[in-house]
């Protein structure tokens, strides 16, 4: 009977261009002050409200044959709730989804406000019955029923969680047969949701940026069962707080779905990084099968432009601290290209759980390979391992890490660099250590041994790729909450000093050491009022990068890396 019904509404409705959403006289809770219709339409001279009560689909051509997938996707504009805005975006997402084989359909909803209801009541009604009316043409219009995802803004985004999360929520009473159609989806791509936390549910601005012990996530999503996958997307300026899109994350990992959190520092309202849920859906099959797996150091095996080489031992003989003959030797390598782009420079160290380290692995050596391949100048560290006896797995790493940073500083104007101007990159253990020298500059590791020591050690800003260790609930191994109850705080050795730098994160969302790690660090350094960026992988765990398929996050991490060293240069 279902498949009966697909079948028919497709073979019937599949010419039609726009489709209103309700049978005439049926639309539950009709206002008199309420009319569907993009501004451009609502605007033009001689618009008549009366006559564009009703919400609709406005379904776009289909994508060619050739190019077509089993896909649809339904375009959902913001606008506060008091009208549907965002003709752009509409009409940049239909070109991009088309041209990649995707049916896209505009979902254009009653506006403004309803009175005396809920600000979002009649918008999650129509949103109900668009995705019932869009499951029912599936099969006239060649998509999967069980492949229709959304993307949206603002208050749209703020509907679109309420799809995403409350499929199981019955907003009206049934009108016609069409209502017995489930109306989940599969996946959401939710750029800037507006009204999350509870300082902005009433429809404003978050009026305390979705901070406070009292703030928090707004209770109307209600995270069912039926809750779908979702890449999440927002400015760290936004003034409907960025806090409400981790709010939501947080919530996602906590019912084990996969996830991907983008947050754009320095941006305000504004739909960032579409591209990012384009990679998104390819990680999790949306787009077809993914493609297999290509190996990082394969695809970067060897330098490809000419670079002045030194290497050097991090402390002079005889002179380092808490020394263990078990211990490795701590050296620099400078790597600097021919032709430099900056003066700036990257210092990179791999992970290996403060138990090994190697400058030359894939952690490492592609990622010196793709910024020299930029003109940038990269200093790789080997520091002390395996885990030094009778002190803090990180005591020593740390205090390789101050004095390697104070020799190329101190070094940096010899090869006319900037010694102003040097940042930290470290993977996993490499990553928690990335955060000591972020946020603990004024800490010291260890006594002077030498005029260098009088050098500041503090950085201009950190990459930090699956740092570990990071949060209370995993200091010497996995994190035992996945960092996601609000008991897992920043471990205690991060000092937050004042000489804090802002920082690129980077992190497998299905990593035992944990996405949270990266996401508490953003949130902590946002509330100091730094800047930061950081992206969550769906479904990736740790060393997500060591092996990826072409077209996901996986892939092309570097570029985020180069995309951010662009901004703080």
């Amino acid at each position: 009977m279902f498949l009966f019904f697909l079948l028919l509404q497709g073979l019937t409705l599949s010419a039609q261009q726009r489709e209103a959403l309700w049978p005439e006289g049926r639309m539950p809770d009709a206002q008199p002050g309420q009319i569907a219709a993009m501004t451009d339409e609502s605007t033009a001279p001689g618009f008549d409200p009366a006559a564009h009560r009703m919400p609709y689909l406005e379904w776009f051509d289909a994508p060619a044959d050739s190019l077509r997938k089993d896909v649809c996707m339904i375009l959902i504009s913001g606008g506060s709730y008091e009208c549907c805005c965002d003709m752009h975006l509409i009409a940049y997402w239909k070109e991009e989804l088309t041209r990649r084989g995707i049916q896209c359909v505009n979902f254009v909803y009653r506006t403004p406000r309803p009175e005396g209801l809920p600000i979002y009541q009649t918008a999650w009604e129509d949103g109900q019955r668009a995705v019932r009316l869009v499951r029912s043409q599936a099969a006239g219009r060649g998509f999967d029923p069980e492949k229709i995802g959304v993307v949206s803004m603002s208050a749209g985004s703020h509907l679109a969680l309420l799809l995403a999360t409350g499929s199981l929520t019955q907003t009206y009473d049934p009108v016609d047969a069409l209502d017995t159609l489930p109306c989940h989806i599969n996946w959401a791509i939710v750029h800037a949701p507006a009204y999350v936390t509870t300082d902005s549910e009433a429809g404003t601005p978050a009026t305390r940026d979705g901070y406070g012990t009292d703030v928090h996530m707004s209770a109307v999503f209600p995270f069912d069962a039926k809750t779908c996958p979702m890449s999440l997307h927002h400015g760290g300026a936004d003034v409907y707080s960025p806090n409400g899109s981790t709010w939501v994350y947080r919530q996602l990992r906590r019912m084990g779905i996969p996830a991907e959190l983008h947050l754009y520092p320095g941006e305000g309202h504004g739909a960032f990084g579409f591209e990012r849920g384009l990679e998104f859906m390819t990680q999790l099959g949306f787009l077809g099968p993914v493609a297999p797996e290509v190996a990082l150091t394969d695809r970067y095996p060897e330098d490809l432009v000419p670079t002045r080489y030194k290497k050097e031992n991090v402390w002079p003989d005889g002179r380092m601290p808490n020394a263990q003959e078990q211990q490795c030797t701590p050296y620099l390598e400078w790597y600097i290209p021919e032709h430099r782009s900056t003066g700036a420079i990257q210092i990179i160290y791999s992970g290996g759980a403060y138990v090994g380290n190697d400058p030359d692995g894939f952690e490492v050596a592609p990622a010196r390979r793709y910024l020299n391949a930029q003109g940038i100048t990269v200093v790789t560290l080997k520091y002390r391992t395996p885990r030094p006896e009778g002190l803090a797995k990180h005591t020593s790493a740390w205090q390789d890490l101050q004095r390697a940073i104070r020799v190329v500083r101190s070094e940096a104007a010899d090869y006319g660099l900037d010694p102003g101007r040097i940042g930290i990159m470290g993977s996993s253990a490499g990553g928690h250590l990335t955060l000591m020298g972020v946020t603990s500059s004024r800490h010291r590791a260890y006594w002077p041994v030498d005029e260098i020591d009088f050098l500041p050690c503090n950085v201009q800003w950190g990459i930090g790729i699956y740092p570990a260790y990071a949060l209370t609930d995993g200091l010497e191994w996995y994190n035992a909450t996945g960092g996601n109850d609000d008991t897992a705080v920043l471990a205690p050795e991060f000092s937050f000093d004042n000489d804090t730098a802002p920082m690129l994160l980077l992190h497998g969302d299905a990593d035992g050491y944990a996405a949270m790690n990266s996401v508490k660090v953003w949130e902590k350094l946002r509330a100091m009022g730094i800047q930061s960026e950081l992206h969550t992988l769906a479904t990736r765990e740790h060393c997500f990068q060591q092996k990826a398929s072409p077209g996901t996050g996986s892939y092309t991490w570097l570029e985020r890396i180069g995309e951010f060293l662009q901004k703080v240069f």
